[in-house]
């Protein structure tokens, strides 16, 4: 069965959305797209760094993200500026990866599959690893799943209930670093933080509690998944925008959708 690359590409995202979706929650109720954003540019530079190194990918790429998650929860600690700093980090770190590639002549690489993604040339062993990752992710995410979220409600609630805010930041930290190395075959660097965040912002106009707006963020991920990849096939258009495409619609029809109910029920 897995010999069908449509197969393969729809298995590995849905894997990345069941991981994208409680994950992409968290990034809308912390308000950390722009975090998302500079973590997944990050990702371009790892993948130069992995190639000069000749290692694994993945590798390189969630190294580097970790890293340049890790810069960003610790100046936000210290009060920075997080609007302007992040714009910074973001652009920065894609700069400098995308130079660094340029000065690896014996490398041949097609860095538009790491910018936009590439999600029909999944293999086996890629489907393996983006399973793993999302596993991961989800697992965390379950395990911590309270703690997160008394932590972002409150940090003097976390406090009193005997969390450390700290310690949780540094799990979704983690959590979104692994993210964006295991979504960058699907979607790419430049629309990762779309999927994380998309899926999560349709579902808060679906949901009335915390959990189901995590369900709803998977439901609407997969859906986007496989909507997109049927796009693509059906119009020849690229499958990593093809799917933010679709999650875009899902959020314009849920938010016009929730509109209208809360304008008749004001009435």
């Amino acid at each position: 069965m897995l010999d069908d690359f449509m197969i393969r590409a729809t298995l590995a995202g849905v894997a990345v959305a069941c991981a994208t979706g409680p994950l992409g929650c968290f990034v809308v109720w912390r308000r950390m797209a722009y975090f998302g954003d500079a973590t997944a540019h990050a990702a371009i530079l790892g993948v130069a760094l992995a190639l000069a190194f000749q290692i694994s990918i993945f590798i390189g790429t969630m190294v580097v993200a970790l890293v340049m998650a890790m810069i960003v929860a610790t100046l936000a600690g210290r009060g920075w500026a997080m609007d302007t700093t992040l714009g910074v980090l973001a652009h920065s770190a894609l700069a400098f990866g995308l130079v660094a590639v340029s000065f690896l002549p014996a490398v041949r690489v097609d860095l538009t599959a790491f910018l936009f993604g590439d999600i029909l040339a999944v293999s086996r062993f890629d489907l393996g690893v983006i399973a793993a990752g999302s596993g991961l992710v989800l697992g965390l995410m379950l395990w911590r799943w309270q703690a997160l979220l008394t932590a972002t409600l409150s940090e003097d609630l976390a406090h009193a209930a005997g969390i450390n805010p700290a310690r949780e930041r540094m799990v979704l930290t983690l959590a979104l670093a692994i993210v964006v190395a295991v979504a960058l075959k699907i979607v790419g660097a430049l629309l990762i933080a779309a999927m994380l965040i998309i899926p999560a912002a349709a579902a808060r106009n679906l949901a009335r509690g915390p959990e189901a707006m995590a369900v709803f963020a998977v439901a609407i991920g997969v859906v986007s998944v496989v909507g997109g990849l049927r796009l693509s096939l059906l119009q020849d258009t690229p499958s990593g925008p093809s799917i933010v495409v679709v999650a875009a619609l899902i959020f314009l029809l849920a938010t016009i959708g929730a509109t209208l109910v809360q304008k008749r029920l004001t009435r």
